[in-house]
């Protein structure tokens, strides 16, 4: 249990969770038993070893992001330039009207909507295709009309772009 790490929370279950950069954590109730904790997680060894796996060859199969502010700085000017008329593009396309559009150096969220109609877009997307970049626009604008990921939501979505199931394998690695 070297590489695993406990979480102790209000919870009233165990689950395990898989992350690329913390490893394995396993979240359990305060009065959990490191005997229990321990009897969980070898019960589900091979669960683990297989999401292990699958999360290294998502990893493998991203881009990597560069450390450099110079590189980021480029990586924001180009967003600034091809991020906002996708907006415009497809805005039109959906019938939404979006706020303010931002470009930030989120590493994990590659875009999101404020309550206020705000649209956020990670510059890390210009290492993907334009497909993907595609696929998070439209997504992001979906917001705007649906603030949630319901079958509405990605009917809105599927409406004019049929394939975006494809696109956002490529945003996870798949």
């Amino acid at each position: 249990m070297n590489d695993i790490s406990v979480v102790y929370s209000n919870r009233k279950t165990l689950c395990l969770e898989v992350h690329p950069e913390n490893g394995v954590v396993v979240r359990a109730p305060r009065r959990t038993s490191k005997k229990e904790i321990e009897a969980f997680v070898k019960a589900h060894e091979d669960w683990i070893a297989r999401a292990l796996q699958r999360t290294r060859q998502r990893q493998q199969n991203l881009p990597q992001y560069p450390e450099s502010e110079a590189e980021i700085r480029l990586l924001k000017a180009k967003a600034a330039q091809v991020i906002p008329p996708k907006v415009d593009y497809y805005a039109q396309l959906l019938g939404v009207t979006p706020g303010k559009v931002g470009i930030t150096r989120a590493k994990t969220r590659y875009g999101s909507c404020s309550g206020k109609n705000n649209l956020n877009f990670s510059c890390f997307l210009m290492l993907f295709s334009e497909r993907a970049i595609d696929y998070v626009v439209v997504h992001e604008l979906c917001h705007i009309q649906h603030k949630n990921h319901s079958k509405a939501f990605y009917d809105m979505v599927a409406s004019v772009m049929p394939d975006y199931k494809e696109r956002q394998k490529e945003l996870k690695g798949k």
